[in-house]
């Protein structure tokens, strides 16, 4: 029943969410700390996000120093002002990063993670979000 949510949410993000232009070139990042995206933890490496698809909200997370990549679902995430820069951005909590969003600048719209289940976990016990950005670059 999870997997079948799983699908149902990735095939319903692919046919509703716009995609911004980074995902559709793609973005490279530095991350200098281990993260999580969900409920799947990633170690600090250079990574790159991009569409699985053109107009699609599902991202292909890939760490350059690895043979392996995961997909994610995402949502749509929008700002009244223009990006002013291409980052990541992390939510600290406990010690642990949560990689939150992603914009490209220019755009007013970006991509959003949704919680996974110690994220949420720790925002039920009250924990505060420190926000860290991660600078990234526009790759192909």
């Amino acid at each position: 029943m999870k997997n079948l949510l799983s699908i149902l949410i990735s095939l319903a993000a692919i046919l509703l969410a716009p995609a911004a232009q980074a995902q559709q070139n793609g973005i490279r990042a530095d991350v200098p700390f281990a993260f999580v995206v969900g409920d799947r933890a990633y170690p600090a490496g250079e990574y790159v996000l991009k569409s699985a698809l053109n107009n699609s909200g599902v991202l292909r997370i890939e760490n350059v120093h690895e043979v392996s990549a995961i997909f994610v679902a995402s949502n749509p995430c929008a700002e009244a002002a223009p990006s002013k820069e291409n980052k990541l951005v992390f939510h600290r909590m406990a010690g642990r990063y949560f990689l939150y969003q992603v914009w490209t600048a220019g755009n007013l719209f970006g991509r959003e993670f949704p919680k996974g289940r110690v994220e949420t976990q720790l925002a039920q016990n009250h924990e505060s979000p420190d926000v860290v950005i991660v600078a990234a670059v526009l790759t192909r």
